[in-house]
């Protein structure tokens, strides 16, 4: 058995694309493919299959992977020695699934910022509002909205955020305020698409019973920039709404709270790039608790500071709660 097919074998159950392992090793896919078929030659074993999101460990796989580890980090150890560098240095390729809000305001700034401090790391990072897969794969890291299912992912709870109503100056100088959640009814609401929700947790029949969106997106900005005009009523995150100076409404009534999960994949938990990135999503989401959670329910419209402070929960294993909700009592808890 060749040690380097090994490495092969990691970068394939990271990426679980062929052409991503071959992208962050230096070759070609096809010199991939070629290699960990060897390994599984050499093993007697099948150590890949291939599903619907891409490549990923079988049984085998995951059981040469635990121990492949080593002996990769073992290779980093030795350069970084012959380098002269007395802490090792992050290379490769790390790859962050996250909701579209939440990956371009925190995931994007605590990218940001581990390349400043480690620049031979790529980062890539895929924004999409859905649910974590059964069967993860394409990513090694990912962060999701409310409880994960069961799956081969190694889950804590990073953070909770709040959504509530918000709406643009230009609208309520022409359409006026609820003054119930009732009355919300007869104003235009702004959600995602029923029909195309991914996430159950954003299910708006949860949280606002018998209210159907008007206009809606699958894209969380299209939605606020929608609010913005003033084509209604926004049901957005408190993060998103106030940077963008609209008012919140009915914030007793209406104050939805739900939990982003931190996944990785088990094969990448060990991988020094994934833990720095584990380490500065959770430094970010501590450091600005305040936009996620704003204090007071009854803030409304200006502009919020991205400064930040209180620590937040982020700790912990597990999904957490979805806890919060609607404080209506026709629109139940979560």
């Amino acid at each position: 058995m060749r040690a380097d097919d090994l490495r092969y074998l990691l970068a394939v159950a990271r990426t679980g694309r062929l052409v991503s392992a071959a992208d962050a090793l230096g070759v070609d896919h096809t010199t991939v493919s070629r290699r960990i078929t060897a390994l599984e030659k050499t093993l007697g074993a099948r150590l890949m299959e291939r599903g619907t999101e891409g490549w990923g460990l079988t049984e085998a796989g995951r059981a040469v992977a635990e121990s492949a580890r080593a002996v990769e980090e073992a290779l980093v150890r030795v350069v970084d020695a012959v380098s002269g560098q007395d802490a090792p240095s992050l290379h490769g390729t790390v790859r962050v699934s996250a909701p579209d809000g939440f990956g371009t305001v925190f995931a994007t700034p605590a990218l940001a910022r581990v390349r400043r401090y480690h620049p031979r790391l790529r980062a890539e990072l895929i924004t999409a509002t859905r649910q974590l897969s059964l069967r993860p794969a394409g990513f090694d890291l990912a962060l999701a909205i409310g409880r994960p299912p069961r799956s081969r992912l190694v889950t804590e709870h990073l953070t909770d955020y709040a959504l509530g109503l918000y709406a643009g100056a230009e609208y309520l100088a022409r359409c006026g305020a609820p003054g119930s959640v009732a009355e919300l009814r007869e104003h235009p609401l702004i959600f995602y698409i029923e029909s195309m929700l991914q996430v159950g947790d954003l299910d708006i029949e949860r949280h606002l019973p018998g209210v159907t969106p008007a206009f809606s997106s699958t894209n969380v900005f299209a939605q606020l920039e929608a609010t913005r005009l003033g084509a209604g009523i926004g049901v957005l995150p408190a993060f998103l709404a106030e940077r963008a100076g609209l008012r919140r409404l009915l914030p007793d009534e209406v104050d939805i709270r739900l939990p982003i999960v931190l996944a990785v994949r088990r094969e990448a938990v060990s991988h020094p790039a994934v833990r720095a990135v584990r380490d500065a999503l959770h430094h970010e989401v501590a450091r600005r608790a305040d936009e996620l959670l704003p204090r007071g329910s009854a803030r409304t419209g200006d502009a919020h500071d991205t400064g930040g402070a209180g620590a937040g929960d982020t700790g912990g294993a597990g999904a957490g709660d979805a806890g919060g909700a609607v404080r209506d009592r026709r629109a139940g808890g979560r």
